[in-house]
């Protein structure tokens, strides 16, 4: 026959309490700080003490409160936690209302991450190995008549992104952060994605610092293109291409404003980038990368068959850099460089440079800037010269050739052929 082992007082004197919650309530002023965790997790596992909760979180006499543990616990469950997560919410939002911290109120850290087991298995009597209730967990004592001052309050909460959750926690998370924006600060540790469509993660990337990552975990089967975005993210473009295994073939970057003069400095001279066979920019800025991008191409000239300098803010000092290693990439088939701004003078010299790169099977340009009225629209009679300009110049060069105009606008885009034959 088993001995079941007797509940312990301070057990007997938490059950005691919760039968009467308006009293417990009143009481917290004066209990011991030893009571607190027993209260906290037999009102929150109950359901029922909504009240008590939001009491026990403003009268709180430890630094740090760690809830997560406690929902990831069985017996949690949906509404459960969604009790228990409005309770702690309200008593937060009263805290941060007030000038002072409560007398008996402690509490710093709201840790909503998968930690702090260690603080409930000691307090609760689960366990006492390695446990101790110095560091984050210490108990302060302090004058029945001294006021604190309301520091920010930290929230540490770990990111998860995974076919089964939904995002809704993390989402109420931040945008109630957002609301009190000034009186704490939103500190996210930990990154998970696992096979999840990168739109669904940067709906959350978009409304949170990550200047706190200190840990990222990527399972997907996203191409570069989105997991440099997300690189972009947490300002790490430069080392996840240093972990890259094997050289790449293929880079494409398409609308990334966040990236650095850092970012593609880093980019133009990584070592995995001189094996490319395909490389796309697209809306980024290369105004002041001539001498990057020039040792780019310089280094993929013999491997490079597909390029692309579309909307990349090219005018004609950027051309001027890189005519001599474009000249040199004669594997080339596909290159364009249209939604850039340089005039006829500049065109020419590009026809000039790619005439002898016998593989070019496709060639995009944009229109010449002395094509443009004042007010953005296509001066059609000036185009008609200009075109005939070309036509000229490819009949100059001596080879059969046809070559794609573009408008700079993207929306509205119109393209017109200049051949010779």
């Amino acid at each position: 026959m088993s001995i079941r082992t007797p509940p312990t007082l301070l057990k007997l004197a938490a059950k005691r309490l919760l039968r009467d919650q308006a009293s417990a309530i009143a009481a917290l002023e004066y209990l011991p700080a030893e009571l607190f965790p027993y209260l906290f997790v037999m009102a929150y596992r109950g359901g029922r003490h909504p009240q008590l909760l939001k009491a026990l979180a403003q009268a709180w006499p430890f630094t740090v409160l760690p809830l997560g543990v406690l929902m990831q616990r069985p017996p949690d469950h949906a509404p459960t936690r969604a009790t228990g997560l409005k309770a702690m919410f309200d008593a937060l939002d009263v805290l941060l209302a007030q000038e002072v911290r409560p007398r008996r109120c402690k509490l710093r850290v709201l840790d909503l991450r998968n930690t702090g087991a260690n603080f409930w298995d000691m307090w609760l009597g689960v366990s006492t190995e390695n446990c101790s209730p110095t560091g984050p967990v210490t108990v302060h004592s302090s004058s029945p008549n001294m006021e604190h001052p309301l520091a920010p309050l930290e929230v540490f909460l770990d990111l998860n992104f995974n076919e089964r959750d939904r995002d809704k926690f993390s989402m109420h998370i931040i945008q109630w952060a957002q609301q009190k924006k000034g009186l704490l600060h939103l500190c996210c540790k930990a990154l998970r994605i696992s096979e999840v469509p990168f739109q669904r993660v940067r709906r959350v990337l978009d409304r949170v610092r990550l200047d706190c990552i200190q840990k990222v975990y990527v399972k997907c089967t996203w191409d570069l293109t989105t997991l440099g975005t997300l690189a972009l993210y947490l300002g790490r473009l430069d080392q996840m291409l240093r972990c890259l295994q094997t050289p790449l073939d293929k880079l494409c970057l398409t609308h990334c404003q966040q990236l650095t003069h850092s970012d593609l400095t880093h980019l133009f001279q990584c070592p995995n980038l001189r094996q490319l066979k395909i490389l796309h920019l697209f809306g980024l800025s290369l105004a002041d990368f001539s001498e990057p991008l020039r040792a780019l191409l310089e280094a993929v000239a013999s491997t490079l068959q597909d390029l692309g300098l579309d909307k990349c803010g090219m005018a004609d000092s950027q051309v001027e850099a890189i005519l001599p290693a474009l000249s040199r990439c004669h594997q080339l088939r596909f290159f364009s460089i249209s939604m850039n701004n340089f005039p006829v003078a500049t065109l020419n010299k590009l026809l000039r440079h790619t005439a002898g790169l016998r593989s070019l099977e496709f060639e995009m340009y944009p229109i010449p800037l002395e094509c443009y009225r004042t007010q953005g629209t296509v001066n059609y009679e000036r185009f008609s010269l200009i075109q005939a300009e070309l036509t000229g110049i490819l009949r100059e060069l001596g080879q059969p050739r046809t070559i794609q105009l573009a408008t700079r606008h993207l929306r509205h885009r119109k393209f017109y052929e200049v051949a010779f034959s």
